[in-house]
C-alpha cells in the first residue's frame, strides 16, 4: 500500500472520529461566542441533523406501527375466539330453552292425561332411513310398562310398546303394517281405522272402513276414538292426504300422514293403562246404566 493511500485513510477515520465533537462543540456554545468556524458547522450540519431526525422519525413510526398491528392482530386472534365461544354458548342455551319448552308442553300434556304416565328419551332408531322402531330409555324405571301400552307425543300418537327389558323399550311406530288404532276425523266424526302401510320411502298409514257416504276431506285430522281403550280419546294420530271416492262398494279409499315427524323424535310419554281393566270398567259401567 503507498503512503498516500494510508495517509488517506489516517486522516479520514481521525476526521470522521473528531468531525462530531466539533459538531456538539458548536452547538453547545453560546450563540454570541461562535467563531465563523462553527457558524460553518452549523451550517453544515443543520441539513444532516435534519435528515437524520427524520430518518429517526420514520424508523420509531415504523416499529411503533409494527407493535401496533402485533397488538391489533392479537386482539382480533382473542376476539375471534371469545366470539366463537359465546356463539356456541348461545347455541347451546338456545337449545336448552327449546328442550325446556318441550319438556313443559309434554308435562302440560301429562296433566290433561287422566291415566298416569311415565317419561322417555328416544335413545336409538332402526337403521333405515325410514325406520319402524324406536327404542327408548325410561326416565324412572317403572314395573307397570308392559308390551301393547301407547306411547305418545307432543304431536299425536307415536306407536305402541312392543319390548320392555329394564329402562328400556322398544317401540312399534304408527307407521309399521303391524300397528293399528281406531280413529275418527275431527271435523265430521266419521269412524275409521288407522293402519300403518309400512311403505319404505315414506311415513304413511292408510285409513280403512271409512265408509263411502261419510265425508273425509284432504287436511282432515284423524283422533283417537278411545274404541279398544288403547289410546285415549282424542289423541292426534294423522291427517288426511288423499281421498279416492268410489263409485259402489261400501268403503272409500283414504291415505294420511302421521301427526308425528318421527325423523325428529325425541320425548315421548308412555300411557301406563291396562285395555283389559278399560273394557272391565266399561262393560260394569255400561251394566250399572241400565
Amino acid at each position: 500500500m503507498s503512503p498516500f493511500k494510508r495517509y488517506r485513510d489516517i486522516v479520514l477515520v481521525v476526521f470522521l472520529l473528531a468531525a462530531p465533537f466539533f459538531f456538539l462543540r458548536a452547538s453547545i456554545r453560546n450563540p454570541s461566542e461562535l467563531t465563523p468556524l462553527d457558524e460553518a458547522l452549523l451550517r453544515v450540519a443543520a441539513p444532516l441533523e435534519y435528515a437524520s431526525a427524520a430518518l429517526a422519525r420514520g424508523v420509531s413510526s415504523l416499529i411503533g406501527e409494527y407493535v401496533y398491528l402485533v397488538d391489533v392482530k392479537e386482539d382480533n386472534n382473542r376476539l375471534s375466539y371469545e366470539n366463537a365461544r359465546l356463539r356456541a354458548r348461545l347455541r347451546e342455551l338456545e337449545h336448552t330453552e327449546t328442550e325446556n319448552r318441550r319438556l313443559r308442553r309434554l308435562l302440560g300434556m301429562r296433566d290433561t292425561l287422566a291415566d298416569e304416565t311415565v317419561s322417555a328419551v328416544v335413545i336409538g332408531k332402526d337403521t333405515t332411513e325410514y325406520f319402524r322402531v324406536a327404542h327408548l330409555m325410561v326416565d324412572t324405571p317403572n314395573p307397570r310398562v308392559r308390551v301393547n301400552m301407547p306411547v305418545i307425543s307432543l304431536d299425536g300418537a307415536v306407536g305402541t310398546v312392543e319390548r320392555v327389558a329394564g329402562q328400556k323399550v322398544a317401540v312399534q311406530l304408527a307407521v309399521d303394517s303391524g300397528f293399528g288404532v281406531d280413529v275418527v276425523v275431527e271435523r265430521t266424526r266419521a269412524r275409521g281405522f288407522v293402519r300403518g302401510t309400512g311403505d319404505r320411502s315414506r311415513y304413511l298409514v292408510r285409513v280403512e272402513y271409512v265408509r263411502r257416504t261419510d265425508e273425509v276431506e284432504v287436511g282432515d285430522l284423524l283422533v283417537t276414538s278411545g274404541v279398544g281403550c288403547r289410546f285415549p280419546k282424542g289423541i292426534p294420530v294423522a291427517r288426511v292426504t288423499k281421498v279416492e271416492p268410489r263409485d259402489f262398494g261400501i268403503y272409500q279409499t283414504v291415505e294420511a300422514e302421521p301427526t308425528v315427524d318421527f325423523s325428529r323424535l325425541e320425548e315421548v310419554l308412555i300411557i301406563l293403562n291396562d285395555s283389559e281393566d278399560c273394557e272391565v270398567g266399561r262393560g260394569r259401567r255400561a251394566r250399572a246404566q241400565r
